[in-house]
């Protein structure tokens, strides 16, 4: 889907430049033709000036977007999730990252989490960067407390891994 999306946008490297952006950060668009983060509008300028663009590059990409009905249902339902990975320390957190050998194998996530539940492990939050976007896709996986001794080296046996880094 997501290179459905970049494709309606291949004509014009600056607004695909700002959707990608968009997708990058869940940000969405709201009915009045904003950008928003949960609901909160973002200005144009704002948008503009961190993807290399003006805010009437901006403007326009989010009229493009409202004028699809498919992209526009995608855009106005757009929400972001907050990333522990960055505080986990300060919450006594584990951030587990791990990079797979082929991110479109299937049961990457399914392996590393078995792992983890076979030591009886709580996991906090779990995401992905989508491959369409990151040349270096990743499973971040965050967890109370430490880590056992062991649970690191079993992941990274797993054949689906490429390295752990804690």
């Amino acid at each position: 889907m997501w290179a459905e999306i970049m494709g309606r946008f291949a004509d014009s490297p600056a607004q695909a430049r700002v959707v990608r952006f968009l997708l990058e950060n869940g940000f969405g668009v709201s009915a009045r033709g904003r950008v928003t983060c949960n609901g909160v509008e973002i200005p144009s300028t704002h948008v503009g000036k961190a993807t290399g663009t003006d805010r009437r590059v901006v403007d326009t990409t989010v009229k493009r977007i409202l004028e699809d009905r498919v992209l526009s249902k995608i855009f106005i339902n757009m929400r972001v999730t907050p990333d522990l990975s960055q505080v986990a320390d300060s919450l006594g957190l584990t951030v587990l990252t791990i990079l797979p050998r082929d991110a479109s194998e299937k049961g990457i996530i399914g392996a590393a989490v078995g792992v983890l539940h076979d030591h009886d492990l709580n996991i906090r939050q779990i995401f992905v960067t989508d491959p369409y976007f990151s040349e270096q896709p990743k499973l971040v996986i965050i967890l109370d407390g430490p880590l056992p001794v062991g649970v690191v080296e079993e992941i990274r046996a797993l054949p689906q891994i490429r390295s752990v880094m804690l």
